[in-house]
């Protein structure tokens, strides 16, 4: 059986971090990151000169690292991202988007981000377990791929991450029959071989600074099938 998990990525702390009178800080001290960044400074370093001053809890500082980024970046990875992606083999950053999916089914926070992704706050830590979301996030993948009209969709698993092997499994079983061609691949570096890649649905920015071209697949599937979803605006 799987294990059940109702709220993948919440936090007891997010109500108290993410309310209206903590986002008013979050976007004053965002945009003194920002400026940092516009003018060399590293986001580690940034991020924690700018949040130290601000008393900003370890979520908040999360949330503006993963939501901030200079502007030559965010125009960068605005240039390369497209819509349509008809005839085309997708290539998927699967445990990035599925999980990403899990979080909005779950109503957990998730953050709006300057270069148009949605990311979440889940922290892996080399584990990950199936829950009573995956199959849903899974099917909304499965519908939103053919709605697009793909050719294929490759989807890339964390080898190292525990029970990639099972979620695999559950892929092709839900996955099979839509009409395109569905691959599922266990690889040791997910990063390296999607930087290589057209056609990437991910929101890890590494690989959207590198690879060819991206579709921004979260963020239109949430906005257009998860009601639920707690989007932070930071973007």
């Amino acid at each position: 059986m799987e294990e059940k998990s109702p709220r993948r990525g919440y936090a007891e702390t997010d109500e108290r971090d993410f309310s209206l009178g903590s986002l008013n800080a979050l976007r004053k001290a965002q945009e003194e990151i920002h400026w940092l960044l516009d003018r060399g400074y590293p986001i580690g370093n940034a991020a924690t000169f700018v949040c130290n001053r601000y008393l900003f809890s370890a979520r908040q500082r999360i949330a503006l690292t993963r939501a901030t980024a200079q502007t030559g970046l965010i125009e960068q990875r605005k240039a390369k991202e497209v819509s349509d992606c008809k005839g085309e083999v997708v290539s998927i950053d699967g445990l990035n988007l599925i999980i990403t999916l899990e979080v909005a089914l779950s109503g957990s926070v998730l953050i709006k981000c300057m270069d148009g992704t949605v990311r979440d706050l889940a922290g892996l830590r080399g584990t990950y377990r199936l829950i009573d979301k995956t199959d849903a996030a899974i099917a909304l993948i499965g519908d939103k791929l053919k709605s697009m009209g793909v050719a294929g969709a490759d989807f890339y698993l964390d080898a190292p991450v525990s029970n990639t092997g099972r979620l695999k499994v559950r892929m092709l079983e839900l996955l099979a029959g839509y009409g395109y061609g569905v691959r599922v691949e266990l690889v040791k570096n997910v990063d390296a071989v999607l930087k290589a890649k057209p056609c990437v649905a991910t929101s890890d920015g590494g690989i959207l600074d590198e690879c060819t071209s991206w579709t921004n697949m979260a963020s239109a599937l949430i906005s257009e099938s998860v009601s639920c979803a707690k989007l932070v605006d930071l973007a």
